[in-house]
């Protein structure tokens, strides 16, 4: 066909589809099987070389008479055997279980409560949520000095409290062994809860208006609504923050290291610390390492357990 002077154009002849030259399946099998792994390999590489190296130290030097220095002697499984009779990690691992009882209820449920009352906010919800969540932004290192300021018995918020008449307050807090482990986990609540707040606050969002709007018309309250709705819906979220709460509970360090250093009289001390203490305080790093070693076993145990849940069959 000519057009203008003397340009041809070309015309489509109507069902003539241009052919495409056809890959073989070498080529698509690198190109949906190999060329991912490639572009992986490098993040992966670096995993494995910082997870993988310090792990397979760890357990190997928890059964050595390692110092931290020097020449490590293998002693077989002497370490471990010490653990079951070393009172102090008795002392720091009835610790690490209180602390878990209360870690594993207060946080959940505060957190649940607040994230149902903020479901039903219209406006300033963002706002709200971003004041909850802020204190999990802040170092640990500030908030944990901060509290240890409000609990001074000289200066701090309790003191002042103390000198305005809340007279049962007028006592050294973090000084008291029978309260101290409590008043260090209230610290670290403060910072803790707004993580799980959130992600429950995400759950609840996608749970179907149409079964509250059922529950209203059959004359449930809002407490019938959490406890027969609300919880059943978020059921997997909650379970996977109770998971961490377990594992976490037999880690926590931080606070305890900067506010009490598990004093008074080992009242706070957990086991984190405690190994803390063997490896850098009294050069007992193979024993330290073999304490290391028992708390990823426990890390295994709780996430070897919540896979074999799902794999039978529960919805968690």
């Amino acid at each position: 066909m000519e057009v203008g002077l003397g340009r041809k154009v070309a015309t489509k002849v109507p069902g003539r589809v241009p052919q495409r030259r056809r890959r073989s399946s070498g080529s698509l099998l690198f190109e949906k099987e190999i060329l991912p792994w490639l572009f992986l390999l490098p993040v992966v590489g670096l995993n494995v070389l910082v997870m993988l190296g310090p792990s397979g130290g760890s357990l190997y030097y928890a059964f050595t008479d390692w110092r931290g220095l020097g020449h490590a002697n293998w002693i077989g499984l002497d370490n471990f055997l010490k653990i079951f009779r070393d009172q102090f990690v008795s002392i720091a691992f009835r610790n690490n279980l209180k602390w878990m009882a209360l870690a594993l209820f207060i946080p959940p449920a505060l957190a649940v409560v607040v994230a149902a009352l903020l479901a039903e906010v219209a406006r300033g919800q963002r706002l709200l949520r971003a004041v909850f969540f802020l204190p999990l932004v802040v170092s640990t290192a500030v908030g944990a000095r901060a509290w240890q300021g409000i609990y001074h018995p000289l200066f701090g918020l309790v003191a002042w409290l103390a000198q305005h008449g809340v007279k049962f307050l007028d006592i050294r807090l973090l000084g008291n062994s029978d309260l101290a482990l409590y008043l260090v986990f209230l610290a670290s609540l403060w910072k803790s809860w707004g993580f799980p707040m959130v992600l429950f606050l995400a759950a609840m969002q996608q749970v179907p208006a149409d079964q509250y709007e059922a529950a209203i018309m059959d004359g449930a309250n809002r407490f019938q609504q959490l406890q027969h709705i609300t919880i059943p819906s978020i059921r997997p979220t909650l379970i996977l923050i109770l998971v961490f709460t377990l594992i976490g509970s037999m880690l926590v360090f931080d606070f305890i290291f900067i506010m009490t250093r598990g004093g008074p009289s080992n009242s706070t001390e957990v086991l984190a610390y405690r190994m803390y203490l063997y490896a850098f305080d009294r050069f007992q790093a193979g024993y330290a390492a073999a304490i290391g070693v028992m708390l990823t076993f426990w890390s295994g145990i709780v996430t070897l357990g919540f896979l074999l849940l799902r794999r039978v069959g529960w919805e968690v």
